[in-house]
């Protein structure tokens, strides 16, 4: 029904009697629009239904782009490509809802049909808050920068109370240690563990259902022991029973992966945990009606405490070969480690091993070698954790050169107001200045005090005045040490040189020299 078609119907249900809320079922209108229609005439409906089709809309800036996006991609949903507006044009002004409309009209106008797959499942109640977690596993096929195509591997949490969801990826299929290091990263991300945890029958995770008295995997069996959780095991051909998980599956292939360009798994993985925040836990569920993020901030909190995250990288008997890097730090889980200045050399292997030891990072030349350096392990990631003693600490250095420079001099206060004003007026050059410092106590030690005294009462605030000034001091002493000597002996003048008589100059001559004075 057309828009002019449905003004003409709301009138007319409102003669006959009907209420404002009877009228938007029949019409499949919001109350809103129907208050609206009712202030208007059928001229005022006529002329806005005008307006509407011939008015600028906001998507039409990106009507070409979307028209792209759709071509290329005809199963791209509205959801999606909201999000990629997001992304990609930083255009974030409208509802989801617009957006679905708009590419309705698009796929219309442009005959770009979308192919539509069903599925059936039966709907179950909400567990309460902290109760249960669901895990699953997916593959996606996607073209890599360099034009061919990356099987890529997924392991998919969701909190199946609030949907807080958690993704991981990597490029080659998961072994049960790599299933196990996902699960300490969704415990960190979360920051804690629900009572039970769902699985499907995996051979990662279980042998064999046996009857109810599941038998698992050595390593999972010692995990779950560790941990401390329930398992529920999935019966074949049951989807229902971890139907959230799997919605989550499907939604992070067809939303955020399908389409997208893959360049390295670092940036992959960095990608996805963005679209988690921007989308994945930010939109509203279309069950819940809640945003799973806004939930999860009431989940959080009757979620049960884990310890520090257990290593799947490494044991301690183990060491695992790093690369230094020129900035002397070694990477290890995603966090970056300092290492002693001069580690890495220019030209060199640059490799040192690396060993986990009581909750500690032990960082050693060879395998068998001295200790380079220890870390306490940083539980979080993106994180530079580096010793005081493994670099120059500039600030403490310029004190305590400033500190020594003090030492020479009788007057305490006037050496700190120079060395504060000094380092007031040069920064960048303070080192410069110090060491100019330096050089002038050790040439004229004799001076300095008399020196600063002479800079502080004619504000010389300068390494160079000061130095200036020593030298000026040690000239004047020189010069009245000689006069006295001068005095104390006789000068010796040979008589041949008393009888010859200097020559004389003309006064414009030293006019010249002493410029005009």
């Amino acid at each position: 029904m057309k828009r002019l078609e449905k003004h003409v119907y709301v009138h007319q249900l409102r003669r006959e009697g009907f209420g404002i809320a009877a009228i938007a079922r029949k019409c499949d209108l919001s109350r809103n629009t129907v208050y609206t229609y009712l202030e208007m005439d059928f001229q005022e409906a006529n002329e806005w239904v005008g307006e509407l089709s011939t008015r600028k809309r906001k998507l039409d800036t990106y009507q070409s782009q979307i028209l792209d996006w759709l071509k290329e991609h005809p199963d791209l949903s509205a959801s999606q490509i909201s999000d990629w507006l997001a992304e990609r044009c930083s255009f974030t002004e409208i509802g989801e809802s617009t957006v679905r409309t708009y590419v309705k009209e698009l796929r219309e106008n442009y005959h770009i049909p979308k192919v539509l797959h069903t599925r059936t499942f039966e709907s179950i109640i909400d567990l309460p808050m902290g109760k249960q977690m669901q895990v699953d596993f997916g593959e996606l096929k996607v073209k890599s920068s360099e034009g061919a195509f990356v099987k890529l591997y997924a392991i998919a949490f969701v909190l199946s109370h609030s949907r807080y969801k958690y993704i991981e990826w990597q490029i080659r299929p998961f072994t049960t240690r790599d299933v196990l290091r996902g699960h300490e990263n969704a415990f960190e991300y979360y920051g804690g563990i629900t009572e039970e945890i769902v699985y499907d029958q995996d051979k990662l995770i279980a042998v064999s259902e046996n009857g109810g008295d599941i038998i698992f995997t050595e390593e999972f069996q010692a995990y779950k022991t560790n941990r401390n959780f329930r398992v529920y095991l999935c019966k074949k051909a049951d989807p229902e029973s971890k139907g959230k998980v799997e919605s989550v599956v499907k939604f992070a292939k067809r939303n955020f992966g399908k389409n997208r360009v893959f360049h390295n798994l670092e940036k992959w993985n960095e990608q996805c945990l963005a679209w988690l925040e921007r989308k994945g836990n930010y939109q509203i569920h279309n069950n819940t009606k809640k945003r799973p993020v806004e939930v999860f901030a009431l989940e959080k909190p009757h979620l049960r405490k884990v310890s520090i995250p257990l290593s799947f990288e490494s044991t301690l008997n183990t060491s695992i070969a790093r690369m230094v890097h020129k900035d002397n730090v070694i990477k290890y889980k995603s966090n970056r480690y300092s290492v002693p200045l001069g580690t890495y050399v220019s030209g060199e292997k640059n490799m040192v091993y690396v060993q986990e030891e009581n909750e500690k990072l032990m960082i050693k030349k060879t395998k068998d070698g001295a200790l380079l350096a220890t870390h306490v392990i940083h539980l979080g990631k993106g994180k530079l954790i580096k010793n005081n003693d493994h670099s120059r600490d500039r600030s403490k250095g310029i004190a305590a050169y400033m500190e020594t420079l003090k030492k020479p001099f009788e007057n305490e206060d006037k050496i700190e107001v120079f060395l504060k004003e000094i380092h007031q007026r040069y920064p960048r050059y303070i080192r410069d200045q110090l060491q100019i410092l330096q050089g002038a106590v050790r040439s004229y030690e004799p001076f300095i005090n008399q020196a600063i005294t002479i800079c502080v009462q004619e504000n010389l605030w300068s390494a160079n005045d000061f130095l200036d000034v020593a030298k000026h001091l040690s000239r004047m002493e020189l010069k009245i040490n000689t006069t006295q000597e001068y005095e104390e002996i006789p000068a010796q003048v040979p008589t041949e040189l008393i009888k010859q008589k200097a020559t004389l100059r003309e006064i414009d001559g030293y006019l010249k020299i002493l410029g005009g004075v």
